[in-house]
């Protein structure tokens, strides 16, 4: 209520003096009609004007009064039981409801530390199973029939000893093959010159490509076919299925003919250099009977065989190593899975301890809202719209007496009573009922 009301107010409450003896207002009402709370504005009414005339209407007074009407409104409001429960129950309600989520947070709190517990605890079990399988990875090479790996130990040496077999091999077959090849099929043999010097000529290739391109690609690349056939019978044997078997025998039927061939041709040469008028033509019958037909034919037969039974072997074990191999890159890539989920739990920790932090964290405010709620339920709410009203009442009855009985000059008694009012406002700023909001309360713990 501003200045101005409170004046206009006191100005219709003003009556004009009848009798300078009497010390109340005579103010008449119906007793079975007037409601409680008129009566109670009544009495503060009363009461101002009464306090009034004993101080001459002090202003410095009415301050002093002022707190004494305070203190008294405080007292009556504890007294009023049922309007203090009316009042303090939204604050019950939200106690309860708070009470209700502290327990639920309690339980989600529980429900996440356990979360915690669970997630740290599969991090160990993961740090544990990665360093067996960084143990298992050093140790099967040594022992891989520990780990159910049907794997041969030192398969390694017997891999790399077959390896370096197989180079010197392949290097015989190339130069065997180049050399009868071209003795075979391109050669002019001279008389002169020994068996060995005829089959096996140390310029084969050079002299093949100088003859041609045909020629140098024919003895180049034909001992890459008896290579290729090598390789087939590891193909072959691989499977050993019937069908495999008769493959590896008609294999080994075509390799022996088209040796046979290289040797019938050299030797056909051979006799021809050195035949009589008295000698037979040269026929299989005569091959048959020479021991550089079957030298030649041995020679590389036996060895092409021998190349393709250590190309077999070295495959096999180069198997082996690829299944102790493949172990170890399983168990590598479970160790890399298993870190990759390491991390992954570590950040869902990270999320369930800032969120068992936040949870905490509410906890310890709506504790201290409950412990809020239970001081102003064990305390005394005092309406402030309440006590402005009644404050104003007492207020007017200190003002009516000023008007009514003070024998001053009018400007003087204006003085006065503006000196009342402002002593009023400042009341009302004290106690904090000086607002517009009329749902503003003034909580005391008394």
């Amino acid at each position: 209520m501003d200045t101005t009301s409170i004046k206009n107010l006191f100005k219709l409450k003003s009556i004009p003096i009848e009798t300078p003896k009497e010390e109340n207002p005579k103010t008449e009402f119906d007793a079975n009609t007037e409601s409680a709370e008129e009566s109670r504005k009544r009495t503060y009414h009363e009461a101002g004007y009464r306090d009034s005339s004993r101080t001459n209407g002090n202003h410095s007074t009415l301050s002093i009064c002022l707190d004494a009407v305070y203190s008294k409104f405080q007292n009556e409001e504890k007294e009023m039981v049922e309007k203090q429960q009316k009042l303090k129950e939204s604050y019950v309600n939200e106690q309860k409801n708070r009470e209700t989520e502290i327990k639920a947070l309690t339980v989600s709190l529980e429900t996440k530390e356990e979360q915690l517990k669970n997630k740290n605890t599969e991090i160990e079990n993961h740090q544990n199973t990665i360093e067996t399988l960084k143990a298992e990875i050093l140790d099967l090479p040594r022992n891989p029939e520990k780990y159910s790996v049907k794997a041969t130990k030192g398969a390694s040496t017997k891999f790399w000893i077959g390896a370096i077999l197989l180079f010197p091999i392949s290097l015989y077959l190339l130069t065997f093959y180049i050399s009868t090849s071209y003795s075979a099929f391109f050669k002019s043999f001279d008389a002169k010159s020994t068996v060995i010097q005829s089959v096996l000529d140390a310029q084969a290739w050079s002299k093949a490509w100088n003859e041609g391109a045909i020629e140098g690609a024919f003895v180049t690349l034909i001992p890459f076919v008896f290579l290729g056939l090598g390789f087939l019978i590891h193909m072959f044997n691989e499977n050993k299925t019937r069908a495999n078997y008769i493959k590896l025998g008609l294999l080994f039927v075509v390799t022996f003919i088209f040796d046979s061939i290289l040797a019938y041709e050299i030797e056909s040469k051979l006799y021809e250099l050195n035949k009589t008028f008295d000698s037979p033509p040269f026929d299989l019958k005569i091959a048959f009977t020479k021991i550089q037909f079957w030298g030649i034919i041995f020679a590389g037969f036996i060895v092409y065989i021998i190349w393709g039974l250590v190309f077999d072997f070295v495959m096999k074990e180069h198997r082996e190593k690829d299944k102790i191999k493949n172990e170890q890159e399983i168990r590598q890539k479970n160790v890399l899975f298993l870190l990759e989920k390491i991390n992954a739990l570590k950040k869902e920790i990270e999320e369930i301890l800032g969120n068992i932090g936040n949870t905490k964290e509410l906890i310890i405010k709506t504790r201290g809202r409950i412990e809020e709620l239970q001081n102003i339920i064990d305390g005394v709410i005092i309406p402030t719209k309440d006590y402005k009203l009644y404050a104003s009442e007492y207020v007017q009855g200190w003002v009516t007496f000023i008007g009514e009985k003070i024998a001053v000059s009018k400007s003087e008694k204006q003085t006065m009573i503006d000196s009342c009012i402002e002593t009023y406002n400042t009341n009302l700023e004290t106690v904090g009922a000086n607002t517009d909001n009329q749902n503003v309360v003034y909580l005391s713990s008394l």
